[in-house]
């Protein structure tokens, strides 16, 4: 059989289509995932929507091209387009975070903290991060991370009566521990970080500086949270989060090109990176990712990006005051950031957060569970609320307001069933669904 040549917008075209006559079962359900979306509304402060420009991307031929290395030190024949593609995604990443070093290559912010940690540290050296229970990510020491395998982990936790960050008992813990490395930022943090205190505690007891802003990469790139990227000494990020692809980056500000000490041989911290990236930790590149990455950088350099992040910001604070004028236990008391956590347990006698994550979304409303610091209680009972996506697809004050209503509606609703088990009355659900769906058609994912 032979084909005839095509050009690039036909051979792209119409992807869905092709999908849907060779693999009918796949395309019913990215489908179904598609209508979930439209008809519900999305709480979590760890999703975002990309781009259909992100989504063509990560959909085009580049994913066919194999070549490990770094533009212009490749492996394999070939490569000199996708040289282009990276050198443009680390271009403008560098230009969006005001960077001096950026790494595109990793797979995952997780991937990222991992290249990062393995090239700065030699195994049994000390780490020092936010226990995974008061807001730390598992990628920085959980018990069962690879983190934790290879180095010892002690953990700095939030304060036990206002659960924010204690710099000086933080500044205590890092004088006795003595790491080589600290790690800041947060998964379930609703308040400003203080990096440049951070830097002034690693200065203090001689360690390296590592900020995973994952979670905080939009509203830094919009102005929303202060940047990191002059305090600490390396930092990292997944992509998805701000809206870009599925993927991690890391960076790096004016320390970009000092001299660390590993396995007692003097090397560049930023050469350091490239080299645990590859052949250290990782392979050939995602070229459809790095594409796609580059599309979404140069989106958040735009206006509209940065003006929404603060929206971002300001849509989390309403819904957090909406909620808290109706008696809910917010952690710290609000937000200054994307994200809200909600204590459920003293909304009714045994409620859990998976028990009111499950009945929110049997309501068309879906959010994160989680534990919260210092929680005794053998069931997890906070449940984390972000804006990212009800804010990019056009909602605001009006609709804050709207949305602290419907969860009400279900938390308050919820009643046993039996000894263990949490319901909410099928009536009830029906009618807050309906609400739901109603909100929901009114701001279509854009």
């Amino acid at each position: 059989m032979t084909f005839d040549a095509l050009s690039s917008e036909a051979y792209h075209a119409d992807l869905l289509g092709a999908l849907k006559k060779y693999d009918p079962d796949i395309y019913k359900l990215i489908k179904r995932e598609y209508h979930r979306l439209q008809n519900s509304i999305q709480l979590l402060a760890a999703e975002n929507l990309c781009s259909r420009s992100v989504l063509a991307a990560l959909g085009s031929i580049l994913q066919n091209k194999t070549s490990e290395g770094f533009p212009a030190a490749r492996l394999h024949g070939g490569s000199g387009i996708v040289d282009e593609v990276e050198s443009t995604a680390i271009e403008r990443a560098k230009e969006v975070f005001r960077a001096k070093y950026a790494n595109v290559q990793p797979h995952s912010g997780t991937t990222a903290n991992q290249i990062v940690i393995t090239a700065l540290l030699e195994r049994g050296d000390k780490i020092l991060s936010m226990a995974t229970s008061h807001g730390g990510h598992f990628s920085h020491g959980s018990i069962d991370s690879l983190t934790a395998k290879f180095f010892e982990i002690e953990s700095y936790r939030v304060d036990r009566e206002t659960f924010l960050l204690d710099y000086d008992q933080i500044r205590k813990q890092a004088r006795q521990f003595r790491p080589k490395l600290i790690i800041c930022g947060a998964s379930a943090y609703p308040r400003i970080i203080d990096f440049g205190k951070f830097r002034q505690i690693a200065d203090e007891v001689g360690a390296i500086l590592l900020a995973d802003i994952s979670h905080l990469s939009a509203l830094v790139m919009g102005g929303a949270h202060p940047s990191p990227i002059d305090y600490a000494h390396v930092t990292t990020a997944s992509t998805y989060k701000p809206g870009g692809p599925r993927g991690g980056l890391i960076l790096a500000g004016r320390d970009y090109d000092m001299k660390i000490k590993v396995a007692g041989k003097e090397a560049v911290l930023w050469r350091q990176i490239e080299k645990t990236t590859f052949p250290g930790l990782q392979g050939t590149p995602y070229f459809n990712n790095i594409a796609a990455k580059a599309v979404f950088f140069k989106e958040a350099g735009s206006k509209e990006y940065k003006a929404r992040q603060l929206k971002v910001a300001e849509n989390a604070k309403w819904l957090a005051g909406a909620l808290a004028k109706k008696g809910y236990n917010l952690l710290t008391g609000g937000t200054d950031n994307h994200m809200l956590i909600i204590n459920v347990s003293g909304i009714s006698e045994g409620l859990s957060s998976p028990a009111a994550q499950k009945c929110l979304e049997q309501c068309g409303i879906v959010v994160d569970k989680m534990p919260l610091p210092y929680d005794d209680k053998p069931a997890m009972t906070g449940i984390r609320l972000g804006t990212p996506i009800v804010t990019k697809n056009g909602m605001g004050a009006a609709e804050m307001d709207r949305l602290s209503d419907l969860i009400d509606g279900v938390l308050k609703n919820i009643k046993p069933a039996g000894q263990t088990e949490r319901t909410i009355e099928q009536v009830i659900a029906e009618n807050i669904r309906n609400k739901t769906k109603e909100l929901a058609a009114r701001f279509p994912i854009r």
